[in-house]
């Protein structure tokens, strides 16, 4: 009796493995690597739930498998060189990674996690799935950045002539006041100075918005006659230019406001500083007591660039005097910051610590500074960056899918 059980067991033990092993086999070898049966299958569950919510009929099947098949040979072939360029994704940014999707979509951590438990998937999968792409992306980067190069020539261009970047420009609030001479528009110049371009344009304009304060409708510089497009593009909320003479008079004009995505502004604050590290042969109070006594010395006198240029242990400002340039908010450190924002101008601020040293700073002034055309022009490079990059992307892969070895097994 036993060894009939014995025999059952055996029995079931192998047509079990039997059944194991035909649940997965090697569908593709590449390179160092395989891509499995269930992989193909699994992608291609995927990609029959995204036709299906997107309402679109499927390609037929043998092309369907085509592209899936080569698409996994892709990532196969990315992942091998990310292994072996020791490309990692720790959990710390995967987290931070999933954070972000979650406030994208106006959800909490956990409440990301439910919504994708709820909807049948798994989270831990997911996870994987995110960190695979993410490293993917990063040997992308790594493959394709170094062969990507924009001329200055080449942007400038850019920006000239791309229909997309008309979309990014802001719409523009300008007023006008026209005359028929330039001896009067000489004299309305004159009395900008010191009088409101409204009050001028109601008294001495000729135009039909003179009674509205020469307001004219919002628009984008592009959409706005030759003349007034080059007298206001790239300027400043408040530029006044000088006469601009036409077939109708002479014209002077004053960007009174803009507004768009990308009109932005920003209060700033142009400092400089001293630096001083403690180091093994120099205490923190060694350290904060030498830079009391050069700030003592700049206090009775002496220049603050000199001893700058003499004593500061910052290598990005000291050659410069300790000048740091503008500085908005959010860019240096804490302590740093809280004591820029707060100092008066032109006043030697006391000795502070960062995680950097011992400091002190002068503030030599302070605006409220306009980044519209530089977060536009961020903008333009990321497009033409980008256009680029899928092209060299294409052109690499193409590449690498030529270079290697790859066996496709009979499954049939």
């Amino acid at each position: 009796m036993k060894s009939v059980l014995y025999s059952l067991v055996l029995i079931l033990a192998f047509n079990l493995s039997a059944k194991v092993e035909l649940l997965d086999r090697v569908a593709v070898i590449v390179d160092d690597g395989v891509i499995m049966e269930s992989q193909i299958e699994d992608t291609l569950v995927d990609i029959k739930k995204s036709y299906e919510e997107q309402n679109l009929p499927l390609p037929p099947m043998d092309v369907l498998m085509e592209q899936i098949t080569e698409r996994l040979i892709i990532e196969e072939l990315q992942l091998q060189l990310a292994d072996r360029a020791g490309v990692k994704i720790s959990d710390a940014e995967l987290n931070v990674t999933f954070e972000r999707l979650a406030s994208n979509n106006s959800m909490t951590l956990e409440e990301f996690i439910a919504f994708v438990e709820n909807q049948g998937d798994s989270y831990e999968q997911l996870r994987e799935s995110i960190r695979r792409d993410m490293r993917i992306q990063r040997i992308q980067r790594g493959r394709v950045d170094s062969n990507i190069d924009i001329t200055e020539k080449e942007f400038e261009a850019f920006l000239a002539t791309d229909e997309t970047l008309a979309a990014l420009e802001p719409e523009l609030l300008v007023r006008q006041i026209l005359v028929k001479d330039k001896d009067t528009a000489e004299l309305i110049k004159t009395k900008l100075e010191s009088e409101d371009f409204g009050n001028l344009a109601i008294q001495y304009s000729i135009s039909s918005n003179a009674s509205s304060g020469g307001l004219l409708p919002w628009r984008k510089a592009v959409e706005m006659p030759e003349l007034f497009e080059n007298a206001v593009k790239k300027q400043s909320i408040g530029f006044i230019s000088e006469p601009l003479e036409s077939g109708s008079g002479y014209h002077i004009l004053k960007l009174e406001d803009k507004r768009g995505e990308y009109v932005k502004f920003e209060d700033q604050w142009s400092s400089r500083h001293i630096l001083l590290i403690p180091s093994a042969i120099r205490t923190e109070d060694e350290t904060k007591l030498q830079l009391t006594e050069i700030r003592e010395r700049i206090i009775n006198g002496e220049k603050f660039e000199d001893l700058a240029k003499e004593f500061s242990e910052d290598p990005g400002s000291a050659k410069q005097g300790g000048d740091l340039g503008w500085l908005g908010l959010g860019v240096t450190a804490p302590e740093f910051e809280q004591t820029m924002t707060t100092s008066e101008i032109g006043v030697i601020s006391e000795v502070f610590e960062t995680d950097f040293g011992f400091h002190f700073l002068e503030v030599l002034d302070k605006r409220n500074h306009e980044l519209t055309d530089e977060l536009i022009s961020n903008r333009a490079y990321q497009i033409l960056y980008a256009s680029k990059f899928d092209v060299e992307l294409e052109n690499t892969l193409r590449t690498m899918r030529a270079e290697a070895f790859v066996e496709f097994k009979d499954l049939d």
